[in-house]
């Protein structure tokens, strides 16, 4: 089957199948379907529906389809409705005990649909999503804390750090990630100031606290205070965060040229092709043993999908290309 339809194939099944309209809210999408299109399991966040809008919105630019193009920037307007308004729309309740959190990962994603959604447009749209990305930008920086020297994956809904473990957790992965949004925001914006934010703190930071200097590679959680973390899987090394960590390095390294920035790409690179990559068979394994051993043999899964690992060799190989095309010129 040509690449084409097959791609026309799977945004059909997901128009038709992922929106799940008896879950509370007609914009809320199953996280996992079965193969002829039932729902199996829907989470009470917003990442299923932000990537429904990433991969309608890109569908919509290759086939010119202006419905599906409408329809992603309508579930886009939900789900800044759901972080920013009025959440109950997710189903999660609001238990007498709870503490309201601020996820990282929440303004991360909503800026990384609103970069997408502005890449190349202009207009009216584009500009309600400048606003959004603004916000987004202010709540990240937010997770900087104890006088700029650590990045808190969780701060309270003040931007203040919360007690105990939750307030204490750090995710590397996810604070390179974050850098490397900041900094393309910084750039497409011309705030000097960001970029340098982006890479000094939410790069650097999280590498040197975050890289194993006896195993090599980087841990997945982190507790600030050097205490166990308590999630179980603390010590992998797990697959996306490296995608991650190659793409900010990179990306820092062409816009900076500091050679320090490259050698931790080329650090990063030795390390993810020599345990993640599957040489025989290709692809890569996902989760790692703190010593680097595959601990975990399918290549997909429920949480490791086609997104991480295609997106960082594309963004990388692009990079790649455009330091190479200047070298040449």
């Amino acid at each position: 089957m040509p690449a084409g339809l097959f791609i026309n194939h799977g945004g059909a099944f997901l128009r038709r199948f992922a929106r799940i309209p008896n879950s509370g809210s007609p914009w809320k999408c199953a996280f996992c379907l079965t193969r002829d299109g039932k729902a199996l399991k829907v989470q009470r966040t917003i990442f299923s529906e932000c990537f429904y809008v990433m991969a309608m919105d890109e569908l919509a630019r290759v086939t010119g389809d202006k419905d599906m193009q409408a329809e992603a920037a309508q579930m886009m307007d939900q789900l800044v409705h759901w972080v920013r308004v009025d959440p109950s729309g997710l189903g999660k309740p609001q238990l007498s005990g709870d503490t309201p959190v601020c996820s990282m990962a929440v303004p991360m994603m909503l800026l990384c649909l609103v970069q997408q959604l502005t890449e190349a447009r202009s207009g009216e749209e584009v500009d309600k999503y400048r606003e959004v990305g603004g916000w987004c930008v202010k709540q990240i920086l937010q997770h900087l804390q104890r006088g700029g020297t650590a990045i808190l994956e969780s701060v309270s809904s003040e931007g203040k750090e919360l007690p105990g473990c939750a307030g204490r957790l750090q995710n590397p992965g996810h604070a390179l990630e974050a850098g490397w949004f900041l900094l393309q925001y910084g750039l497409e914006n011309g705030d000097q100031e960001l970029q340098r934010t982006a890479v000094d703190k939410f790069m650097e930071i999280p590498f040197l606290t975050g890289w194993d200097k006896e195993h090599g590679g980087l841990l997945y959680f982190l507790d600030v205070d050097g205490y166990c973390p308590t999630q179980l899987e603390w010590s992998m090394k797990l697959w996306w965060p490296h995608c991650e960590a190659l793409i900010a390095y990179l990306m820092a390294y062409s816009h900076t040229k500091e050679p320090a920035l490259l050698e931790r790409f080329s650090q990063v690179y030795d390390y993810t092709f020599s345990h993640f990559s599957d040489a025989e068979n290709g692809e890569w394994f996902g989760y790692l043993t703190q010593q680097g051993k595959v601990t975990l043999d399918f290549k997909g899964g429920p949480f490791k999908g086609f997104f991480h690992v295609p997106r960082c060799l594309y963004m990388c190989e692009k990079i790649l290309d455009s330091i190479l095309n200047k070298q040449e010129s």
